[in-house]
């Protein structure tokens, strides 16, 4: 949601980077969600034997929309980059084995930019008003945010017919402390099955679930076999989990 200008899709200038060009590309708007939203695309189109592989990437430059004056926000967004590539497991039980979508249009005000779309282009009035930042009402985000994620883990697990127990490491979106840990006790799961980084990156929006998959494996936090649940929430509102076997 922070790309370099709202067309091209960063989608398009990174196949150009990467020379890419048989690919197609696209942009999915989510938020916080889009890694999450984007492995769920990226698995249907593997499914159905539309691509054999497909690079999914979460990308964001937060930095140049915060507002500095908001400590309510300031505080807590941060710049971000990580990236996935998938195709087709030749072992039945292993990959992408469920995952879940969901969102409420109705909330959009609680957390969003106002301005530089269509509605509200930019202007002098506009920059004058800082329009031009993220907004965010964080009581109502918090509560929504930490029922939403913990309801997306028990669907998925519910889709795969497997206990929370059975859970290796949950990965979430690293929004904030407080809302991790009132997921990880609205879920049960001790934190010590939670993998958490907010405190060397801060939000990196939809770059977060993916950052912290590459460091939990790099970690040796995942073996082979392992259950993992990637869950996140973001603008929109959007919301969503993945459910990987290792």
């Amino acid at each position: 949601v922070t790309g370099d200008m709202l067309f091209p899709s960063t989608a398009c200038i990174i196949q150009h980077k990467l020379g890419a060009h048989k690919a197609a590309a696209m942009d999915i708007s989510a938020g916080c969600t889009g890694f999450i939203y984007a492995l769920a695309t990226a698995r249907r189109f593997i499914a159905s034997g539309t691509y054999r592989t497909v690079l999914v990437v979460g990308v964001e430059v937060l930095s140049k929309i915060t507002d500095w004056t908001d400590r309510g926000t300031c505080v807590l967004l941060a710049d971000g980059a990580g990236a996935a590539v998938l195709r087709a497991s030749t072992e039945p039980d292993r990959g992408i084995i469920a995952d879940y979508l969901a969102a409420d249009g109705s909330r959009g005000p609680d957390l969003y930019m106002p301005a530089g779309g269509s509605a509200i282009p930019a202007s002098i009035e506009s920059v004058q008003q800082r329009l031009h930042y993220l907004k965010m009402n964080g009581s109502a985000i918090f509560k929504v945010a930490v029922r939403s994620m913990a309801d997306a883990v028990k669907r998925v697990i519910t889709a795969a017919k497997v206990r929370v127990d059975d859970i290796k490491l949950v990965i979430p979106h690293q929004a904030n402390l407080r809302i991790i840990e009132a997921v990880a006790k609205l879920l049960r799961v001790p934190m010590n099955k939670v993998f958490v980084n907010i405190e060397k990156y801060a939000n990196t929006s939809s770059a977060t679930t993916i950052i912290a998959l590459d460091e939990a494996r790099r970690a040796g936090r995942i073996a082979a076999g392992d259950l993992v649940v990637m869950v996140a929430f973001g603008a929109g509102l959007t919301w969503g989990g993945v459910l990987i076997r290792w």
